[in-house]
């Protein structure tokens, strides 16, 4: 195994950085010059340094404190939970392409990716490893994280070990993975013998430390050091997040302050903002600019319109017509066998009922679509992958899957407390944007499962409780931007240009995103661009509001040559 010491000092590089063991340091300036040979493009870590104002003062301008409190769990206290996951089994690096969903995770919560071909090379190693969560049902990795034991990265190291790198997809619908996680690791390691466990949680991340003392985690004052890089930044400027704006205009406004360009906060409550730079402003509403034009926003906002235009330009839609006549209504539903019903004008899921099979759910779907706007129309239900794809400025710069909320049985709880525990952490991890509502829709397709919404659902069964797939009603978003087909991609590209708008985000239903089989369902104006992190959405919005901003050739990497020495 590759480790990375500093003579007389211990080092463990960890795939995402190296942790440094400050203590094992004889003087400060040893100390300071290993967290100054940090490579570019990782995160290290010096942790129990024993005089943090020395090791500081060896390099002020490159070094900083980190805010980070630790917490200790004495193994002989700690009390196992009798909760086993549910729909998900912990376990260890079975193949390398699970490397890369790791990544996909960690790249979607802004923390370092890993070193793909070290990790799985050194994944036997005896000091550090890794676990991870995986979906019984399709396999898919859910979670990570990585213990480090101390005791075998070098002479004289306690019988200790630490818990890293915790990260859990946010789109996982499954509840536990972060606990079970964690729990899994302090068993591993208490199996094996240690002392204690230690564990480095950011100052204002008061769910991680709830959960940590919940386990039995009690805080410990010691002190950690990193150099300072772009990846940590605002643990040492402080984040420039604005207050009162949503994570759609927050996204932008980040990347423009980034930038050097001015933010006018217009309202805040509203998500309205104006960007400037070098004498040109553009007034932003989220991701809707005065660049796209009224007659084109208007014409987004009319399905049936949109539908129009798509269709005369060749591209594929499916069949529609107005909810007029309730006899043409239902030689529809007879033709079709099943129907999408929703108003011309709407967005975020109001008023949408999918997979209509019946005419008394036609006519029930009509009434609630009219509840939502003055015009209804009724669609050809096509089956497949709901797909959402982002065009900036001509290019596609992000596509995802849009999965519909599910839930997974515990033979325990109905499938009403199912989905509002489902609910609770799908708003938790968007902010409060996506929420399951418990209305008609989702009792009707609740009952489509077989099921009543008191019912109590059987253990490890897993049923759809929404058939759309949006955001704003709990849906999830997976990204498949790099397996876009070549036609799909060329079709939407085609879309955003017959629709005249710079920025879109279009709906399409697909057999897959790696065939060129579609439907273009509609276009959306304001597409969110937060939901497609981590694909530089809005780097590339503010490439096309501000092309002078652009960075040549993107950050320039570090010049370790260089490096000022204590």
């Amino acid at each position: 195994m590759e480790s990375l010491k500093s003579e007389p000092g211990t080092t463990l590089q960890c795939g995402w950085g190296r942790l440094i063991f400050a203590d094992t340091f004889p003087k400060p300036e040893m100390l300071a010059e290993a967290i100054l040979s940090e490579h570019p493009d990782q995160r290290d870590i010096a942790l129990y340094i024993v005089d943090p104002h020395l090791v500081l003062n060896c390099a002020p301008q490159q070094i900083f404190l980190d805010p980070s409190n630790t917490y200790r769990l004495d193994m002989a206290n700690y009390q196992p939970s009798d909760k086993k996951p549910i729909g998900f089994t912990i376990k260890k690096l079975e193949h390398k392409e699970q490397l890369d969903e790791i990544n996909r995770i960690y790249s979607t919560l802004k923390m370092v990716p890993l070193k793909a071909d070290y990790v799985w090379a050194n994944r036997h190693a005896e000091q550090f490893t890794f676990f991870i969560a995986v979906q019984n049902e399709t396999g898919e990795v859910l979670g990570v994280a990585m213990g480090a034991d101390h005791q075998t990265c070098g002479e004289h190291m306690p019988n200790s070990c630490s818990l890293w790198a915790v990260g859990v997809d946010p789109q996982a619908e499954l509840p536990g993975v972060g606990t079970s996680l964690c729990r899994h690791i302090i068993e591993y390691y208490k199996d094996l013998g240690r002392d204690f466990m230690d564990v480095s949680v950011i100052h204002d991340n008061e769910n991680a430390q709830r959960l940590y003392e919940k386990m039995g985690f009690e805080r410990c004052y010691i002190f950690a050091a990193k150099r300072r890089n772009r990846i940590n930044e605002r643990l040492f400027v402080g984040a420039p997040a604005p207050e009162g704006y949503n994570p759609y205009a927050a996204i932008i406004i980040n990347e423009a302050l980034r930038r050097g360009i001015a933010v006018d906060p217009i309202s805040p409550e509203r998500n309205y903002f104006r960007l400037s730079l070098g004498g040109r402003s553009v007034t932003c509403w989220e991701s809707l600019t005065t660049m796209t034009s009224a007659i084109a926003l208007k014409r987004a906002e009319d399905k049936q319109f949109t539908h129009e235009v798509l269709a005369k330009a060749g591209l594929s839609v499916p069949d529609q017509i107005m909810a007029d006549d309730p006899r043409k209504n239902v030689q529809f539903l007879n033709r079709h066998k099943s129907v999408v019903v929703k108003p011309v004008a709407g967005e975020q899921g109001l008023g949408i009922s999918v997979d209509v099979r019946s005419q008394e759910s036609l006519e029930k779907a009509v009434k609630k679509a009219y509840e939502h706007g003055e015009k209804v129309i009724i669609e050809q239900y096509v089956e497949g992958h709901d797909l959402r794809v982002i065009v900036i400025n001509q290019e596609v710069v992000a596509a995802a899957i849009r999965r519909p909320p599910s839930i997974i049985g515990t033979g325990e709880l109905t499938v009403r407390e199912l989905i509002e525990k489902l609910s609770r952490r799908r708003s938790a991890a968007t902010g409060g944007e996506s929420k399951i509502p418990l209305d008609e829709e989702t009792e009707r397709c609740v009952k489509m499962a077989g099921y009543a919404l008191d019912d109590v659902l059987e253990k490890e069964e897993v049923i759809a409780v929404r058939k759309t797939a949006n955001l704003h009603t709990g849906g999830t978003i997976h990204d498949v931007t790099d397996k876009l087909d070549k036609v799909l991609a060329e079709a939407s590209i085609r879309a955003a240009t017959v629709l005249e708008m710079p920025v879109v985000g279009l709906d399409l239903m697909v057999k897959a995103p790696d065939e060129p089989d579609y439907v273009i369902i509609e276009g959306n104006e304001r597409p969110g661009l937060a939901n497609h992190e981590p694909q530089p959405t809005a780097e590339k919005f503010i490439d096309f509001l501000f092309p002078q901003s652009i960075i040549p050739n993107g950050p320039q990497p570090v010049d370790e040559e260089n490096l000022p020495t204590a």
